[in-house]
């Protein structure tokens, strides 16, 4: 995990550049995703995804539990950034793991991203990991996994803090999810942030564990 951990404090000396757009896009993708798998779990669909380069992004459900579908969105990205985590330093499969989101980013892109610029990105994105997979061995695509799910998770909460606890968003998922309980925005945001943060330390505790 050595050489993950250094390249992510990296990362993030280089947070505001253009190094580190593609770790933030997949991060987009990933929270706008687990809005629109969360519609279709509890029985909705998924009607579009646009992913912006202001690193913005929108998913359109129709029916789910709404509660659950807003919910899913930051907790969602977090998950995945757990689960590439884990399957990069429990299992040597990284190869096909990093083949496996090139994948699952031109699929969805095919199915559901409408927007030009989330279709350029998703896309580029998308080849890059299935050339990754191609073109280097097992070990480079391992550390680029932990590296990748290390960052995704504290992206994850950076952008919470960012999102709904400095600033006050309003139609933002925090909002929605305090309208619902009649509470303040930003106490759903510390709650979102001590929950991430319980997830994180845990999956990390267990990942040194390798």
């Amino acid at each position: 995990m050595a050489l993950p951990i250094v390249l992510f404090l990296i990362s993030l000396y280089f947070w505001d550049s253009a190094l580190v757009l593609p770790i933030k896009y997949l991060t987009v993708f990933f929270h706008e995703l687990s809005h629109g798998l969360a519609a279709v779990i509890t029985g909705g669909s998924i009607v579009r995804i646009e992913v912006n380069a202001n690193l913005g992004g929108v998913c359109w459900t129709a029916g789910g539990i709404r509660f659950i579908v807003i919910s899913a969105g930051y907790l969602g990205s977090l998950f995945w950034g757990c689960l590439i985590l884990l399957g990069a330093v429990k299992t040597r499969y990284d190869q096909q793991i990093t083949a496996g989101l090139g994948f699952l980013l031109l699929t969805v892109t095919a199915i559901w991203v409408r927007n030009l610029e989330g279709v350029i990105i998703c896309s580029v994105t998308g080849f890059g990991l299935l050339a990754l997979a191609s073109y280097a061995n097992e070990k480079i695509c391992d550390q680029f996994l932990k590296f990748l799910g290390l960052t995704s998770c504290f992206y994850v909460l950076i952008d919470i803090k960012e999102d709904l606890i400095d600033r006050s968003i309003r139609g933002s998922d925090a909002y929605k999810i305090a309208e619902m309980l009649y509470l303040p925005d930003w106490l759903v945001g510390i709650a979102w942030m001590i929950l991430a943060g319980f997830i994180t330390w845990k999956v990390l505790a267990h990942s040194f564990k390798e």
